[in-house]
This record gives C-alpha cells, structure tokens and sequence, in this order.
C-alpha cells in the first residue's frame, strides 16, 4: 500500500504521524512510504532519517494526499485539507468528529474512510490509542495548572504545595479515567490537596487503593461538584465518553462562587469541553480570564511536548496501522474486530454510534454491515 505523512498544520502542532523507525516497519513490511519534507522536525526527526528509514520525500502535502491509499497524521484535518481528500482514502489520526460537524460533512461527502485513534477500543474495554496522550495530557494539566496560578497569568499566586506554615494548593479533578489518575499521579506528588471524582463506585476504589490517604475521593454529581470547586485553587476538567461529546460538568454558575485567580483546565476540550464556559484555546494563546477564573482549554496540550507525545503515540498506533496497511481495512477488520471499533466514517456513511448521537442531523450505519 502506499502510505503517506504530513506536517501538521495546526496551531503549534509539533507531532508527527511516524517516526523514521516506524517508516522502516512499513518499508520492511512491503509498503511506499511517502513523506512530506519538514513533517517531523518539530519533533526533532530529520528528513535524512526519514530517506535513511526507506522513504519517499515528497516537496508539498498536496503531492503526498494525491498520491498515498493511507494516510496517517495525528491531529484532525483542518479545513485547508478537506479539499485534499479523495474517495476510498484511508485516514488514521485523531478525528474527534462528535466536536466537529464540518470535518465530518467533509469525510462523508468525499467517502473517506475516517479511522479515529480516539475511538478504538480494545477487547479489555481500554482505548490504547488514546491512553498514552491521556497520560501526557493528565500529567501536563497539573503543569500547566500550577503555572497558570501565578499571579503574573492572573492566577492567584498560590504554590501548589505550599511551604511549612502556609495552606496546600486544593485541586479537584473531574473524571478518574487515564487522564485524571495520571493528573492525580503529579498533583500528589506536588504535594496539592487532591480531590478526585467519578461516577463509578469501582474506579473510586480503584484510586483509594493506589493513592490511600493522600486523595479524598468522591462521587461525580452536581451537589459534590460545586462543593469542591468552591473551595478550588485548581480544577481539571477530563471527562471522556469515545467518540461522544463530553457532558457539562463544570456549570457557567459555579465561576461566580469559586476564588478570584482559580485555574480550570479542560482537557476534554477536544470532545467539545466539560465546562459550559470552554472555548477552544492554543498554545500561543492559551488563556482567557471570565468571572475571575483562568480557563486553559488548549486543544492539543500534548503537542507542547512533542517529541515525548510523537513517540508515545507511534508506539501505540504502529501495530494497528500494519495491519490496515497489510491486508486493507476491510481485511484487517474481519481479521481483528477491534478495528471495526475505530471506523467512524466509510463510503459515505457514518459508522460511529456515540458521533451520530452527538448530532440530530446524521444516520448511524452500522459498520459490519456495509465494511
């Protein structure tokens, strides 16, 4: 098969789709590899690494969408590239559709085959495309939170840890997924007082056993959720439901009650945000100040350590993408239903239940049927 990678084009987005070891995966699998000059200096990976690794070097994105079967990327297509499309075209990367009414008309207008990292769910019920940027997004939000607390970005200057004599930083974390346990993870290790909370009773007790006493644990409602961030310094955002947008957790109402120079930070921003007030935000520009309270809502915050995020993520999507490239979707789908779970747009249709429920206006086709 050919395949094929591109610069990201998104505001400071440094990842890169492949690494030049995984171009030699597909090369010694059988396949073209085309690459676009420049994709993966951001990430510190050189064109003469990507040619020593057997690829193609190709001068323009146009040239590399024109002529591959696949394509892999990392983030959405953006609306510069949904003219590149064509019928039958393979494309695997992060598509967060159910956020996205735009680029899905455009998968579905041009019958591309949208294969969503975010969506693939292994036999175990884990999502192991998405879980190494939720451990990077966890951890980075308690990093970028802290810093967002300083009085200089309107926060309200307080240490995280604090010092002997003076008050711990509160942090409340929405959602004990991979996210918020990695932001957990970082929070405690800070030194933060830490609230954490889900609406599953097991996951709860899950974390009371890895984090005991250093953590309060508590059940996701709106009583318990305004109660906390009333008395939050910092409060994480990460609620997550595949493919579906992301319910409004954290009400517009809630500002008015929390202290002046309290951070949010959402990183379900992706799938729509958890917070009423969200809008998306980029690294160049990350914050916005309404009722007192700092919003982070960056869309892709793994971005902002991408060498560590491209190599974590190739990681994880190599294997799958071997097998599409392999046998064609279509096989490697009878071959290994799991990749059934990632198809959320085929010749036209939309095949990803939780997107079509986040719109009133599309039809959900059951993908066995018609893969």
């Amino acid at each position: 098969m050919k395949v094929g990678c591109v610069k990201e084009i998104k505001n400071n987005e440094f990842r890169v789709g492949m690494t030049p070891d995984n171009v030699k995966s597909y090369v010694n699998a059988g396949h073209d590899v085309y690459i676009e000059k420049g994709a993966g200096e951001g990430s510190g990976f050189l064109d003469a690494e990507y040619e020593a690794a057997g690829a193609k070097m190709i001068d323009t994105a146009k040239e590399v969408w024109d002529t591959v079967e696949m394509m892999i990327k990392v983030k959405e297509p953006l609306p510069e590239e949904y003219p590149l499309f064509h019928e039958g075209l393979i494309l695997y990367t992060y598509l967060h559709l159910a956020a996205d009414k735009p680029q899905t008309d455009a998968l579905l207008n041009s019958k591309v085959k949208g294969v969503a990292y975010e969506t693939l769910i292994e036999r175990n019920g884990s999502i192991p495309l998405l879980a190494p940027m939720s451990q990077i997004a966890g951890r980075l939000s308690i990093q970028e939170g802290a810093k967002y607390l300083e009085k200089r970005f309107g926060g309200e200057g307080v240490l995280l840890a604090g010092v002997p004599g003076t008050p711990k930083a509160n942090i409340v974390i929405l959602g004990g997924g991979s996210v918020g346990t990695n932001a957990c993870k970082i929070a405690v290790g800070m030194g933060a007082n830490v609230t954490i909370m889900d609406i599953n009773l097991q996951r709860l007790a899950y974390l009371d056993d890895i984090f005991g006493a250093r953590i309060q644990t508590l059940v996701s409602n709106d009583a318990n959720i305004e109660k906390a961030v009333k008395e939050a310094d910092l409060v994480i955002g990460c609620v997550l439901i595949p493919g579906k947008s992301a319910p409004k957790l954290f009400k517009k109402k809630y500002l008015k009650e929390m202290k002046p120079g309290a951070v949010f930070v959402d990183v379900a921003v992706d799938q729509g945000g958890c917070g009423e007030t969200t809008k998306v935000t980029y690294h160049d520009d990350p914050i916005f100040i309404e009722d007192g309270v700092v919003h982070y809502c960056v869309g892709n915050m793994p971005g902002a350590v991408p060498r560590t995020s491209t190599i974590a993520l190739t990681n994880a999507t190599l294997s799958y993408g071997l097998q599409i490239a392999g046998k064609g979707l279509e096989q490697a789908c009878k071959d290994n239903e799991v990749i059934y779970s990632a198809i959320n747009t085929y010749d036209g249709k939309l095949t990803c239940k939780n997107v079509a429920d986040s719109f009133d206006c599309y039809e959900y086709t059951d993908v066995r049927t018609v893969c």
